[in-house]
């Protein structure tokens, strides 16, 4: 998805330009000025940015300038309401890609932006294929459309048309098999075998045969010829899991596969051939490991012709509340709960969380709150999670209470101030986006900040 920052002075002219281009599927920020814009282009990158030329400060030529330097691969048009040759002259001589008056047709822009972006290799149909994806909660049995999210999947859509292998990079828990099924099912090999062999799963005295399949009298218990895991994959796609793992033994072998699409059975003497398109997956860094010796490098840049890094969920917690909503429905069918939905309060406890075993974790939490639940909501005192670093909250009586006891009122209202600061820092100071943080409107936000002595300053 497109990433296009605009830049304006003019609230009204920043906000006109920004519902424009979201309507038509691109990912939209902007700025007030040419500072915050150098700001915001220092964090992320942005395919495109569209400035006004006159601003004060820092102006639209100005920032042209500071953009060769911190992001030179970004695309700038500017808009003004001083249109002149001379202008229009020394934009392009510093590398603007075109400008337009103030007074430009919608039409126009659309159609710059259009033209600009596909000269930097992003086409209209991925912008199209984005913004189907973004009125649905889930592509391909992942659910999810936060900004990570959503280019996963235009990866995963510009696959389909070819074989070339995918190395998925993420960390445990993120769901690389998912990732992995999607990629075939996208495919021309989806009515075709997906096998899945975990690498780190099935010692290794036994992974050769399992994957290349052996010979009758070839080892004690071998009493007739069986197929591989490979030649059960036959036409289809090998995902080859925590491939990190491999022994350099099996490496050579695999390596072979890979290269040739080629083997031989355990005690055979003749050649295989199989056509699979393989996919990988890892949490380990496999770079380090090639400098290190322990994976070999001709193997790696065969596995990693396509790589995909899949985001760890802490970095798009927007998806949080799609993923329990999904859970919740998913376990109350299977334990036959009417559980429905989950409480405020604790939805906001798991938005603070870091989810050290991303997606994984988090559909644990939600089984096991759905199993102990005796009501139709999911309440925090199910949720067994370390809250923000100030509690543990499960089914049982994890922590103690003092024999002169607590004041309920003061430790519940001493949390959610922990939780509303944090929420706060997070956004930046945004009021606005706290509340979103914390899955609660904005005046509610409002109303627990006014009552609580976190002061403006802090």
């Amino acid at each position: 998805m497109a990433r296009i920052l605009v830049v304006d002075d003019d609230r009204g002219m920043r906000d006109y330009i920004e519902i424009m281009l979201s309507k038509e599927g691109y990912d939209v920020d902007t700025a007030s000025g040419g500072k915050e814009a150098l700001t915001l282009c220092r964090r992320r990158k942005f395919d495109l940015v569209i400035t006004d030329l006159k601003m004060s400060g820092i102006d639209g030529i100005d920032l042209l300038k500071a953009l060769k330097d911190i992001s030179p691969e970004t695309m700038t048009i500017l808009i003004t309401g001083y249109a002149s040759g001379e202008t229009a002259l020394s934009a392009m001589k510093e590398g603007a890609y075109d400008y337009l008056e103030k007074n430009f047709e919608p039409d126009d822009l659309k159609n710059l932006v259009r033209e600009a972006l596909r000269k930097k290799g992003i086409n209209e149909e991925d912008v199209r294929f984005i913004k189907d994806v973004e009125s649905s909660d889930s592509f391909g049995g992942m659910t999810g459309k936060s900004r990570g999210m959503l280019e996963v999947y235009s990866q995963i859509n510009k696959m389909g048309d070819t074989i070339a292998n995918v190395l998925i990079l993420g960390e445990s828990g993120t769901g690389k098999e998912l990732i992995a099924k999607a990629i075939h099912e996208n495919s021309s090999r989806k009515n075709n075998p997906f096998v899945v062999i975990n690498c780190g799963g099935i010692p290794e005295n036994l992974l050769e045969s399992e994957l290349f399949g052996y010979m009758r009298g070839s080892f004690s218990g071998a009493y007739s010829d069986k197929p591989g895991l490979f030649e059960n994959a036959h036409t289809g796609t090998v995902f080859l899991d925590e491939i990190g793992e491999l022994s350099p033994f099996l490496q050579v072998k695999i390596l072979r596969v890979v290269q040739e699409k080629t083997f031989r059975r355990v005690g055979g003497a003749r050649d295989i051939n199989v056509d699979v398109r393989i996919i990988s997956a890892t949490n380990q860094n496999l770079e380090a490991r090639v400098k290190t010796g322990d994976f070999r490098e001709d193997l790696f840049y065969r596995l990693n012709v396509i790589p995909l890094k899949i985001p760890p969920l802490r970095d798009r917690k927007e998806d949080i509340p799609l993923l329990v909503n999904y859970f919740i429905e998913k376990y109350s069918r299977l334990y036959n709960k009417e559980i429905k939905k989950i409480s405020p309060y604790a939805m906001s406890l798991l938005m603070e969380y870091p989810f050290p075993g991303n997606v994984r974790e988090l559909e644990n939490i939600i089984e096991r709150s759905v199993v102990l639940e005796t009501t139709n909501i999911v309440l925090p005192e199910n949720l067994e999670i370390s809250a923000a670093g100030d509690a543990k909250l499960s089914s049982g009586n994890d922590f103690e209470i003092p024999g002169e006891g607590i004041d309920l009122n003061e430790a519940v209202a001493k949390f959610e101030k922990s939780l509303m600061r944090k929420a706060l820092q997070k956004a930046g100071g945004s009021k606005t986006k706290a509340a979103k943080l914390l899955n609660v409107s904005l005046d509610s936000f409002r109303y627990r900040f006014d009552k609580s002595d976190i002061s403006q300053e802090e």
